[in-house]
Formats: C-alpha cells, structure tokens, sequence
C-alpha cells in the first residue's frame, strides 16, 4: 500500500511506515502527477483536495492532520466514496499557548498587569472555547462571541460589537463565505477602523476573517493601533508591508508544537488503522523526545507575574518567532512565498507548557493558581 504524504507531518515512518510505503512531497506541489498507484493521501492545510486533484487517482483514503478543513471538498469525496479524516483540536493547546505567549508581551509594553486586561474572543470553537476556559482559571475576563452556538442554545454570549470593547480581540473562526454567519471580512474596513487606540486584534484563525488591505490602512494611519497575526489574507503570498507594521507576524505556526503536530498524526494514525483493518498499537507520545528544558525553580521571592512570564518564556517566546519572520521576508529581495513555506517547513521544535515540570519552593498559593492555570506541570 503507497501513502502520499506532505513532508511535514511528523512520525511519518514511525507511525504510518507500518501500514504502507510512505512517499513525502513539499505540500504545495502534491498534485495529480504525484499520485500514481497510491491509495491512501496524507495532508496538512497546504494541499487542495478536490476534483482536480483525485479525479482518475485510486486514492480510498483522505486525512488531513489539522483541525481546519476547508481546504478539503468533503462533498467531492463523498460523492466518490473516499473516507476522510481530520484531527479535530490537535494543536488547539499550541494555539492557546501562542496566545498567552503574545498577552505577555501586551502587558509588559501596555504596562497592565495581565488580569486587569479584557479579553474578547470571537468563535468558540476547539481553539477559543479552550483559551476561553485558560483563561478564566487564570483569573482574566472573557467576553465570548459566537454566533452559531448562541443559535444553537449556548449561553454567556455577547454580541460582536460587545467585544469590541475588549482591551485584546483574539479570533478563532473558521473561514465561511455563506450561511447565517458568513466569517469572511468579518473583521472589514468599518470594523476595523472601529477599533480603539490601544486595542490588540490577533488573528490566529483564517487569514481572510481579517480584511489585510484595511488593517494596513488603519495601522498606517493610526500608530496607536495593534495587530498580532499569524494567519494572512493570500497566503503563502503575504503583505510584507503589512507584516512590518503589526506587532507580532509568524508564518501561520501558532498549531507547530510538537506535540499539537504529533496529535495530528496519531489521531489521522487511527483513524488510518480502523479504515484498514488494523489495530492501532502506537501513540505519538512513546516518540515523543526529552524536551531541551525540563525542570525550572522558583523561589519564595518570586511574584506571580513575573514567575507565570518567565516559565512562559522559557517554553516559548512568540518574539523570537517574529524576528525571524521579518529577518526572512525583509532583510534582502526575496520570494515571499518561498521564504514563508519555508519558515514553516524549517520550523524549530518547539514543547507545549505541559513538557516543563515547575518546582515551587515555599511560594504564595498566587504563584501555584497562576502557573497550574496556565497549564505548567507543578510540582511542590
């Protein structure tokens, strides 16, 4: 049996080399010709999977390793009888953590301490229900905007011009262009020119939500305005203007943790297994390495702040992601497209807070809610 698999889904060999030959392609150049005799495709959300690809193709099988699917035609293959899978809240703690990592820096330079700020989330989904609950332990206000689930009964929801009051707008909708609530340019110009002095919009969704070309205009015309992106309208084709003015811009990496990545691959794994016949011996975590830190201390001295900031960082600083996304795209004449697949593609390895076991030696009960809240491995 021949897999075709983008190369940057992990535990390939270890995880599906027991079930067939797996053949690894850049994702954005699977396309028809590569295909061949293979029966079994292995995507992430770089690759159209459509008619265009599969017609003629003796592909039986679809997994995608993201929680997002809408760069797979799922009717199409239904119509042909091809089981799909995705990996739905696979890096949803890597998304968060991105988030917490980018709330550290708007405090810090805001000059607010983290639980006096006001956090809007719009869409509350696998990402923002889980950021949502985050950060409610953590002891910092939601405001929770999602249109469909309200329809549906949910309750605690607030109206999306409620949110715009938030001091921090994050957005974790998925891209929808129809129905009731169509997500597209949900953030448009008279959105976006709405938004206050000193408000931050983080977009860690889909690029489109957010109308590029209009936030471009507010933040070249009000140096006040904050944006944090890390998904873009014409990916892999990016505004790099653009990316100069926000205040934090990544390649559309908040999901890379290892362990988010690793998610993927095991649940598309058995999904795999089950369509197959066989019984789904490994988990992705038995492959998992020693992270580079494991262990951090802190004293009686230390404040629940600066203690929650430090380990925080110590994981996973969202600016050293941004220096090197502007150093790629803006430091010589280069291929934007090329320079963004490939800041993904060559991404470092990087562990969710649960990888470090923080020791606490006789600090404030404030210190222990921050840091177990966060979601670190404490131990006293």
């Amino acid at each position: 049996m021949k897999i075709i698999a983008d190369e940057n889904i992990p535990l390939l060999d270890k995880l599906f080399g027991v079930i067939g030959e797996v053949v690894r392609f850049p994702g954005r150049e699977i396309d028809a010709n590569c295909l061949g005799d293979a029966e079994i495709l292995l995507v992430r959300s770089v690759t159209k999977v459509n008619q265009q690809l599969l017609e003629g193709s003796h592909i039986r099988f679809v997994g995608t390793c993201t929680i997002g699917t809408d760069h797979i035609d799922e009717a199409y293959l239904q119509s042909r009888g091809i089981a799909f899978a995705s990996a739905p809240a696979c890096n949803a703690n890597s998304v968060v953590e991105y988030v917490l990592s980018c709330l550290c820096l708007i405090s810090e330079s805001g000059g607010r301490p983290l639980e006096k700020l006001t956090v809007g989330i719009v869409g509350a989904g696998n990402v923002g229900g889980r950021l949502a609950e985050r950060l409610q332990r953590m002891g910092i206000r939601c405001l929770i905007n999602d249109p469909p689930r309200a329809d549906a009964g949910a309750t605690g929801m607030v109206s999306l011009d409620e949110i715009m009051s938030a001091d921090v707008i994050s957005l974790h909708t998925p891209l929808t262009f129809d129905g009731d609530h169509p997500t597209y340019h949900l953030f448009d110009a008279a959105r976006i020119e709405s938004l206050k002095s000193g408000q931050v919009l983080i977009n860690t969704g889909r690029g489109a939500v957010v109308d590029n070309a209009a936030l471009l205009q507010k933040l070249n015309s009000d140096p006040f305005s904050c944006a944090i992106l890390d998904v873009w309208e014409g990916e892999p084709e990016i505004s790099i203007e653009l990316a100069k003015k926000v205040m934090i811009a990544t390649p559309h990496i908040a999901g890379y943790s290892l362990e988010g990545k690793a998610n993927g691959s095991e649940q598309i794994y058995q999904a795999l297994c089950q369509h197959v016949g066989l019984p789904g011996r490994y988990g992705a975590a038995q492959f998992l390495p020693e992270p580079f830190l494991t262990k951090m201390t802190f004293s009686s001295q230390a404040s629940p702040e600066k203690a929650l900031f430090s380990a925080i960082r110590a994981v996973y600083d969202v600016r050293s992601d941004h220096l090197k996304t502007l150093n790629a795209l803006t430091c010589a004449p280069v291929n934007v497209s090329e320079q963004f697949d490939y800041l993904r593609k060559d991404y470092p390895v990087r562990r969710e807070f649960s990888s470090l076991k923080v020791q606490l030696k006789s600090c404030d009960g404030d210190v222990l809610r921050r840091l177990k809240s966060a979601g670190f491995n404490i131990k006293q």
